[in-house]
Order: C-alpha cells, then structure tokens, then sequence
C-alpha cells in the first residue's frame, strides 16, 4: 500500500501540548500516518517505558510513546522524526491504530473534518489508571486513559473509591 498524502499538521491541542490536525476532510477508513520510532526488545521497552513515565509525572510532557509491534519487539515512538507521537488520546476517537506486519498505522474510524484533531484511544490497562488522567473534555470522557473494553471496570472502581472516601470523611 502506499504511503497516503500528508493529512495533518501539528499545532497546539486543547487536550494536551501540542496534536495532529486534519488539513483537509478524511475520509472513514484512510490511512493517515505511520507511527514509527525505534525497535525495541520487550525488556528494553519496559525500561524505558518507566523511564517515561517517571519524567512524565515530573513534567507537563507526554508519557509512554512505546507500541506494541508482537510478542518479543515494540516502536518507541518517542523520536523527533515521529510526528504521529502528537496524536493524544480521546474517549471519543477518530481514528485507531492497526498493525499491517509489523507497522503502525493511524487509520481513521470515522469521516474526520478539516481542522478536526486527530484523536485515538491508547488503550491503557486498568491496572494503573490512575497514573494516567484523561484531559480529552469528551461528552464520552471516562476520566482516565482506559481502553474502552475497561470501562465498565473502571466505573465500578471508581465508585468503589468514592464509596470509601464517603466513608473515610464520615468517621472523620
């Protein structure tokens, strides 16, 4: 397949820094950028996945750029020569990321307007929610960066905690 025209730019996002823009109407289903970056081992995307991580909760910078490519190699993502690392997160995406052997792919999900921000869901685990809030302003925004197959884990998590905190300031 070809590599598709340039279809974004880069400016400043509302939801984070800076993001990729639509410079004209896309439409559903189009490849729009490819996501690349470095071929890592897995350990060595682990370590350097914390490293991000640890800076990331010390600045106003994004976090984790890794993909996950198989079993044994991801992309680290975090290159000046990836533009597609500026794509932020939303719970309500407009495009998604596929795999076509071994290369990332930002496809869009649905038809995306001229000036539009290109958004798609990173795809977290619940795990370590916490570590990573949501700032998409969506109307579907569930809080915190969470793969949608998670969501309904989520809510109740969170009803969890506040249920306790409810309790917590009660006996305070």
């Amino acid at each position: 397949m070809t590599t598709p025209k340039v279809l974004w730019i880069a400016r400043d996002s509302i939801i984070h820094g800076s993001g990729l823009f639509a410079t004209k109407d896309i439409k559903k289903g189009q490849r729009i950028i490819e996501y690349v970056g470095e071929k890592i081992s897995k350990e060595e995307s682990y370590r350097r996945a914390d490293r991000q991580l640890k800076k990331s909760n010390q600045s106003d910078d994004g976090a984790v750029y890794i993909f996950e490519i198989d079993d044994n190699y991801d992309i680290d993502g975090n290159v000046e020569w990836n533009p597609a690392r500026l794509i932020n997160h939303s719970c309500d995406p407009n495009c998604e990321a596929s795999d076509d052997d071994g290369r990332i792919w930002i496809e869009s999900t649905r038809k995306i307007k001229k000036g539009e921000e290109l958004s798609y869901n990173y795809g977290y685990d619940l795990e370590h929610f916490e570590e990573h809030p949501c700032l998409c302003r969506s109307k579907n925004c569930v809080g915190y960066i969470v793969k949608r197959e998670e969501w309904k884990k989520l809510r109740k998590a969170l009803r969890k905690q506040s249920s306790k905190k409810k309790k917590k300031s009660k006996k305070s």
